[in-house]
């Protein structure tokens, strides 16, 4: 029981002020006990992933399955041989960036890899406009970025990170199912998002592109890692949402003809739970920030895991907390009250705290409470409950994909590399921890990726690039 390690402290205190404290503890444990996973239901969780990605996999059970197992057209790797000029663009969240990719021959490595970026800030209009307004903002920005670096005479390759839940067609073509993350702009939900930035580009007329290639972020993720570490055949993404992509057999993904070599599947693992699976996991406070959401019984997983809900979650257990009296003597002020105060920044910070209590007490202030030193503990506490239990949900995610790997290739050990993008090391050491527990059979190495989702997508672009060539080669 976490909660009563500090109560031992306070040794100066009456002993019917440390009752009053303990049965506190003992009330806070109880609550926040709630969350806390066993390894049981782990791997309960990570056995329903299974089953969701077998049925995602196969024509017959595709349309049915939580998780959609999307095929990408990605096939190949990089070979370390592509060079050139590329510009990526990754749409993935509130921010979106463009960055300029020089892919250059290193005689060790095969590549060496150089880029410049720039964010921009999506307007709240734009993304939930119409599309057009959505991919003329994009195209704006691309034209700024273009005229910062004096590159709008060039026609570049260009490689698109879009981490929304798309059907490809093709490496250059992709119709988006839906859309996540809080976006909503019309008219694009069924179309070719390719074709929309490629009439954007269009109605603005002052510089060409030369669209190649489209991704989701993790396969981004993926191919950014490979460039370090050859092994590496799962990306994941752990941010605003949460994803994951790895290579499978090529004989079991029925969406795609053809049996030999591997392509890789972005799972889509986010709307995991859209067929109940996870019901006797979610708990009330899942269900207020589920019901509140732009999109109610959807992207059940990703909302118990992802960074745009996290926060929320936090300040929904600390409202159960004072509503029972066991925190800020029963009062929150009017801002924790706010849906959405509770920033899910507020979460690692608060969970790296030194143990002198300033950094919790200063967010907490900011929020227009005065805690006591327990308060501070108390809330602690409830920030590792929720970001404990998020690490746990996607380890067993992530342990499920590496099992069935290991099945697909009858190996009895198999050694895997896994890129990941985001992630604060607080949530990364549990998550590892787990993964490592619920997947015996597997070495695993971890890597953590750096401009992924950019450097990766400009990667793929110079990939489909040199297979263009030689497929028009005399």
């Amino acid at each position: 029981m976490p909660c009563l390690t500090f109560i031992r402290k306070q040794s100066m205190r009456t002993s019917s002020s440390y009752k009053s404290m303990l049965e506190q503890a003992l009330m806070v444990d109880q609550i926040l006990s709630e969350l806390l996973l066993t390894k049981k239901e782990l791997k309960e969780v990570m056995g329903r992933m299974q089953q969701e990605m077998k049925k995602g996999l196969q024509v017959e059970t595709h349309e049915g399955a939580s998780v959609k197992m999307l095929p990408t057209y990605v096939r190949s790797t990089p070979e370390g041989s592509e060079v050139g000029d590329f510009l990526a663009l990754d749409l993935g969240g509130t921010n979106f960036r463009v960055m300029l990719v020089k892919v250059g021959e290193d005689g060790e490595r095969g590549w060496k890899v150089e880029t410049k970026h720039h964010m921009y800030s999506i307007p709240e209009d734009a993304m939930t406009g119409t599309a057009e307004m959505l991919f003329d903002y994009i195209a704006e920005c691309i034209s700024d970025f273009l005229d910062k670096h004096g590159m709008k005479h060039k026609k570049l390759p260009l490689g698109f990170t879009f981490s929304f839940p798309v059907r490809h067609e093709d490496l250059d073509k992709g119709i988006l199912l839906n859309w996540t993350k809080g976006f909503k702009a019309s008219g694009a939900e069924g179309n070719n998002v390719v074709g929309l930035l490629r009439d954007a580009i269009r109605r603005r007329g002052d510089f060409e592109m030369d669209v190649v290639a489209m991704v989701n972020d993790t396969v981004a993720t993926m191919i950014s890692c490979y460039y370090e570490d050859h092994s590496c055949e799962v990306g994941m993404i752990v941010g605003t949402g949460c994803n994951a992509c790895y290579m499978e057999e090529m004989c079991t993904v029925e969406l795609v003809e053809g049996e030999e070599g591997r392509m890789c599947v972005n799972t889509e693992w986010g709307a995991f739970g859209g067929n109940g699976e996870l019901e006797e996991f979610r708990l009330e406070y899942d269900r207020v920030v589920d019901e509140l959401s732009l999109n109610p019984g959807q992207q059940l997983y990703e909302k118990m895991i992802g960074g745009k809900y996290m926060g929320e979650l936090v300040r929904l257990v600390l409202m159960k907390l004072v509503n029972e009296g066991l925190l800020f003597n029963g009062n929150a002020s009017d801002m924790l009250k706010t849906r959405g105060s509770f920033e899910t920044r507020f979460v690692s910070q608060i969970e790296s705290d030194t143990g002198d209590r300033k950094q919790i007490y200063n967010i907490l202030s900011s929020l227009s409470v005065l805690p006591s030193e327990l308060d501070c503990d108390i809330v602690r506490l409830a920030c590792e409950s929720v970001s404990t239990r998020a690490a746990h949900l996607c380890g067993a995610g992530l342990s499920g994909v590496l099992n069935l790997m290991r099945e697909r290739r009858s190996q009895e050990e198999m050694k895997i590399t896994v890129g990941v993008d985001g992630m604060k090391w607080q949530f990364k050491e549990r998550f590892h921890k787990v993964v490592r527990e619920l997947t015996p059979n597997c070495d695993i190495t971890f890597i953590q990726s750096e401009e992924g989702s950019g450097r990766g997508a400009a990667l793929i672009s110079a990939v489909a690039c040199k297979m263009a060539a030689r497929l028009i080669a005399p």
